[in-house]
């Protein structure tokens, strides 16, 4: 059988099924496949940060996930059974940001809300299926399946994982430093004697190899370093009673028990004849400290499928894929350098004071770690996330982010003067008055007071102007992306 598709998404872990549902969302066919036989039941991610938070209000996935998870924006540090201190401020400390803390969810909430919005719009992942060949044309590509199907596609995503298929079937070079840093990682409901507290504990003895991450429901990780492949789940909670001694903890009820191997790897190149791209772990690969994998993953998704539909939907230049490579890349690269510092920092310290470094890099690093010092420009405001704001109507309160809607830009006008403008479909205006108007939208936040900002679907912005360069940044947004239209 033959399938012609606009997209075909390789891997249905959380960035494909996100493409997925993105792609649905802006009226685009996908055909996704995947080796597994469902979502993911336990283990691997366990953190939304405060970005992916305010992208998934974007795409009205927010309110389902949210409640099921557990706030946490706190990291402790303990040294031979004691507290030392304490700190949030890298999180109280930023602006425009409403959910100042990651959410401690695991990997497989995300998946299962994502296959199940698929499944209600028979957009499902086809399931125990693989992927044989790749073929490119100058029409697009063409994929022979395991199941002997063909699925024919203007694009193809590979989001199929470190080992990927779709990144070795091109030879796309992928070279993985692989330091010797070796961690056991332990999902429980646990028996302590230790007060359980939402918060990131580093216990700081010889080395600083036991993290303790609070998680949702009644369950809680473990983070061991162990530095060898041959120990046990005996052994690695050895380790976790040195570390919180005085203290013990027992595993009344074990729920998840792998280990991992720190590798590191940026993909050379995430465009492919301008028809295949890199998401996710294919094209980008580092340690697990400072819970950046899966955000950074779901933010490769924000950033590609709206420029996708913009190609798709409304004749935008083909040339808008580069960006994704040009913005995405560069924060693969420094997601890498900032856990490869904090990995490394578990093993290696000058004056023996492991959970402290730590600590301080997390500060320094607090950018990434967040997601809210991700920018796409060097200097300004453009290439930066718009602030959240609180946005009322009457005497209804809104955040901004859940006036966004992410198949389209958004023109937001901070002022009271009446505006006049026409714009393409794939722009929405939003005019926010600076005192209550009828029936309109209002802000007591001077932040962008008697400016026009042109938001992208990502929440990213786009242009800034005066309220007389509305139209000027309106003809820029058509002569840059839509040459076509």
């Amino acid at each position: 059988m033959t399938k012609e598709t606009d997209i075909f998404i390789v891997g249905a872990g959380p960035v494909g099924l996100a493409c997925a549902y993105l792609a649905a969302l802006s009226g685009l066919k996908t055909v996704i496949i995947d080796k597994s036989e469902g979502p993911l039941e336990v283990g691997r991610a366990d953190a939304l940060n405060g970005r992916t938070l305010q992208l998934l209000e974007v795409a009205n996935l927010f309110k389902e996930l949210y409640p099921q998870g557990l706030p946490c924006n706190t990291s402790s540090i303990w040294e031979n059974g004691k507290f030392v201190s304490r700190q949030s401020h890298w999180w109280d400390e930023l602006e425009g940001c409403f959910h100042k803390h990651f959410l401690m969810l695991g990997q497989s909430f995300v998946e299962k809300l994502l296959d199940e919005k698929l499944h209600k719009i028979n957009a499902s992942v086809l399931r125990q299926t693989t992927l044989e060949d790749i073929r490119v044309t100058n029409e697009g590509c063409i994929s022979t399946l395991s199941n002997g199907d063909v699925v024919k596609s203007d694009y193809l995503i590979g989001s199929d994982g470190s080992r990927s298929f779709v990144r070795n079937r091109f030879e796309i070079p992928f070279e993985i430093t692989r330091p010797q840093i070796v961690w056991a990682v332990i999902d429980a409901v646990l028996e302590t004697d230790f007060v359980r507290v939402p918060e990131i504990i580093v216990f700081q003895a010889e080395t600083s190899d036991v993290a303790w991450i609070p998680r949702e429901g009644n369950i809680d990780r473990f983070y061991v370093r162990m530095d060898r492949k041959d120990f046990s789940m005996e052994e690695a909670m050895e380790k976790v009673n040195i570390a919180t001694a005085p203290h013990t903890v027992k595993i009344k009820e074990l729920v998840w028990f792998s280990q991992f191997t720190v590798k590191e790897s940026v993909a050379e190149k995430y465009l492919i004849q301008d028809r295949v791209i890199l998401a996710g772990d294919a094209c980008h690969i580092h340690s697990v400290n400072g819970g950046q994998g899966l955000n950074t993953g779901l933010a490769d998704s924000f950033n590609l499928i709206w420029k996708l539909s913009m190609i798709k939907n409304h004749g935008a230049d083909k040339s808008l894929l580069n960006t994704y490579e040009s913005e995405r890349k560069p924060v693969a690269l420094s997601v890498i350098q900032s856990s490869g510092e904090l990995v490394r920092s578990t093993k290696y310290s000058d004056e023996g004071t492991h959970a402290k470094d730590y600590v301080k890099i997390v500060e320094k690093k607090a950018g990434n770690i967040t997601g809210m010092g991700i920018r796409y420009s060097n200097d300004g405001l453009a290439g930066t996330r718009v602030y959240d704001l609180i946005v009322n109507k009457g005497k209804e309160k809104n955040r901004l982010y859940t006036l966004l809607d992410y198949t389209k830009f958004t023109l937001l006008y901070f002022s009271d003067k009446k505006i006049d403008l026409e714009l393409p479909s794939y722009i929405n205006l939003l005019q926010i008055h600076s005192n209550d108007p009828q029936n309109g939208f209002w802000t007591a936040s001077e932040h962008y007071k008697g400016q026009v900002i042109l938001v992208r679907p990502d929440s990213y912005i786009e242009a800034v102007g005066t309220l007389d360069e509305a139209n000027l940044v309106i003809n820029n947004l058509i002569g840059k992306y839509a040459k076509a239209c």
